[in-house]
């Protein structure tokens, strides 16, 4: 191999002594990569009509290791392949640690780029998570970026009346020679959110021995996900999938001798949109300097424009290059707007971390903001100006995958947690700013679907507040020797807003007809609602749960699902090491922690572990399909997670569960009052 790579470079080498030299590019500038925690730089580009040469840096986590395949290439905006022919500063198909510098300098040899090329990707190979530098061309380049509206006008597609409605979806089909061991997983999962339920969804895909599969479930309107597992031995590791509620998906995997494979959509809404299922990423990875940046609001902003009109001219080449339909293009738009409102958000929370600083002084933390000023633009609507490029009002936004996390930034952006952070403002004010403030920062002048959506959040967070604060008060008054009867006490009593009061106050800044549906279905369901469990339905891992219940008869279950790559799992485990302490005596309550490891024996970091912070308290540990499968059960996404079970094995309804260590005795102890 070694002696092939020689010759090889000779003959290249002898070939580039004759060759003309097109065209040189000494500032070569990229749209987007896809390697995360790092970057993938190209410093010079050299066209001749022998070869195409281009030196790169890679950019990597130091100690972590890469490799790059032998079969990379550039591609044209034409979708014209031009595969490499050798490198140099790198061995391919090897495994390199980077260096203590991050940075590991190469060269790579191509096919000869033509002249008229002006812009153009670097590609590894066809796997998905094979590295890509996309859209390289020279900065002093003059590109014509596209606007939303000219690619949306050019694509004119029309809503369907009935785009909005909840139905059961069924994703169904077969992997053509599937075979559990070679492939490395029985199961994939899918994670996703419908925001109009409070809790989050995981639904769980069981593979049969012959290859098929069969999932069925309930969602509020058309989105974009995938199915997918961390347990692959091969490139194939996820089934995308787009979905109208009514539909059936049915979809055939073809995996190839070479370890490839491909996707046949047979039916449903899949097949219509195959293309953009297949290719977003294409554009999305332009998003990623956001991810990075780490300067100033102003600049944030301005790389923001930037990100932005990449966006735009990158789905104007690959729609043109994969022919999509308008349909496709209007449904990457809306995705293109999601992904940016999350990017964007994004890099405004993490600025806003990089200005405080968290000191503890007298056994207290303390915050100190070390810009103030620039602290301050944070919370002035107007600097959010990169969101006026978004459709708030387009129901397309919610097929979008990262939806759930582009509504969360929205909902809690800084001008408005400033409004319900405000405890002097009475409810009817709260609700008046509190949309004041979202048409401010969105730059709109009415209430849009988005801003709808977002106090429909709200609601959901605090309903059982609402109904509860009652009991609050009450157990407030207890405390300190007033009844409901004394004048305080009725005064206090009778300035809680009822439940249905609060609902209707909500109800009155809620105009879509769709919205407005799903809170009158949810608050007439929760009203309903009566006693404080439910019974565990009949699923593989509820005979877990119900094993842990007959271990500890009698016993009240607080179940902690948490995980060794989950930082804020391990802290609130390590800080609540002497309240466990004293909650190991009582007789009423026993702690559970749960944890998906690839194994079920668990790695020795999660042995090391468990025995230096867990050592004689209950610990479980299942593999990583089946900790999916609890998700699915308890319809969680992220960790930690606690549950509480009661001692007759029914799960506790989420406003009377024990929710973790910060509160537990008064959350055990009004539990236990109302089981009594």
């Amino acid at each position: 191999m070694k002696k092939t790579l020689i010759i090889a470079l000779l003959v290249l080498f002898a070939v580039a002594g004759n060759a003309k030299t097109i065209k040189t590019i000494k500032t070569p500038v990229a749209m987007g990569h896809n390697i995360y925690g790092g970057e993938l730089i190209a410093r010079e580009v050299v066209m001749t009509d022998t070869a195409t040469t281009v030196r790169f840096t890679i950019d990597y986590p130091s100690g972590e290791i890469f490799q790059f395949a032998n079969d990379c290439y550039l591609m044209d905006e034409d979708g014209k392949r031009y595969p490499l022919r050798c490198a140099e500063g790198i061995a391919l198909k090897k495994w390199i640690k980077s260096p203590d510098s991050r940075l590991t300098d190469f060269t790579m040899h191509f096919e000869p780029l033509p002249k008229k090329v002006q812009i153009f990707d670097f590609i590894e190979g066809d796997d998905s998570g094979d590295f890509k530098l996309l859209g390289i061309h020279d900065m002093k380049y003059k590109i014509k970026y596209p606007t939303m509206e000219e690619l949306s006008e050019a694509n004119p597609w029309t809503v369907p009346a009935d785009w909005f409605k909840t139905d059961t979806i069924t994703i169904q089909g077969r992997i053509e020679d599937y075979n559990a061991e070679r492939l490395g997983f029985d199961m994939l999962h899918c994670y996703y959110k419908d925001e109009f339920e409070k809790g989050d969804a995981v639904q769980v895909l069981n593979i049969a021995p012959d290859g098929t599969f069969c999932k069925k479930f309930r969602i509020s309107y058309p989105f974009s996900q995938l199915f997918w597992t961390r347990d692959s031995k091969t490139s194939f590791d996820e089934i995308p999938f787009f979905a109208r509620p009514g539909e059936i998906i049915d979809v055939t995997v073809r995996i190839h001798e070479d370890g490839g494979f491909d996707y046949a959509f047979n039916s449903g809404s899949s097949r219509d949109v195959e293309r953009w299922l297949c290719s977003s990423d294409e554009y999305n990875d332009v998003f990623r300097p956001l991810n990075s940046f780490k300067g100033k609001l102003e600049e944030g902003n301005k790389l923001s424009e930037v990100v932005w009109n990449n966006a735009m001219y990158r789905l104007q080449s690959v729609s043109r290059r994969k022919h999509y339909t308008p349909m496709e293009m209007q449904l990457a738009l809306a995705d293109i707007q999601t992904n940016f409102i999350e990017r964007y958000l994004s890099y405004v929370d993490n600025h806003e971390s990089s200005l405080v600083k968290y000191e503890e002084r007298d056994g207290n933390w303390h915050i100190k903001i070390l810009d103030s000023m620039e602290y301050e633009k944070l919370y002035d609507t107007e600097n959010y100006y990169p969101l006026r490029h978004i459709d708030f009002n387009n129901p397309l936004l919610l097929a979008s995958q990262n939806f759930h996390y582009a509504l969360n930034q929205i909902q809690y952006v800084k001008p408005v947690m400033k409004v319900l952070s405000n405890d002097s403002l009475t409810e009817s004010q709260r609700y008046s700013e509190y949309y004041a403030a979202l048409r401010q920062t969105l730059g709109t002048r009415d209430d849009t679907m988005m801003a709808q959506l977002c106090s429909y959040k709200e609601m959901l967070n605090n309903f059982n507040y609402w109904r509860n604060k009652r009991d609050f008060i009450l157990e407030h008054l207890k405390l300190h020797g007033v009844t409901s009867s004394d004048s305080i006490g009725r005064k206090m009593l009778e300035e809680v807003p009822s439940v249905e009061e609060r609902f209707n106050l909500f109800l009155t800044h809620i105009t879509h007809p769709y919205i407005r549906q799903k809170a009158k279905q949810f608050y007439t369901h929760n009203m309903a609602q009566m006693g404080l469990s439910s019974s565990l339905p009949d699923a593989p891992m509820a005979e877990l749960i119900r094993s842990l219940c007959a271990k500890y008869p009698g016993k009240i279950l607080m179940i902690d699902f948490w995980g060794m790559s989950c930082g804020p799992c391990r802290g609130a485990i390590q800080a609540s090491k002497e309240l466990r302490a004293e909650i190991a005596k009582r007789d009423d309550v026993k702690l559970i922690f749960i944890a998906g490891e690839r194994t079920a024996e668990g790695s020795d970091a999660y042995k090391k572990y468990v025995s230096e912070w867990l050592a004689d308290e209950e610990t479980v540990c299942v593999t990583n399909s089946d900790f999916a499968r609890l998700q699915e059960l308890f319809q969680f996404n992220g960790i930690p997670r606690y549950e509480t079970i009661t001692p007759d094995c029914r799960r506790v309804h989420d406003d009377l569960r024990i929710d973790g260590y910060d509160n537990f005795d008064y959350e055990l102890q009004r539990l236990l009052e109302k089981l009594k």
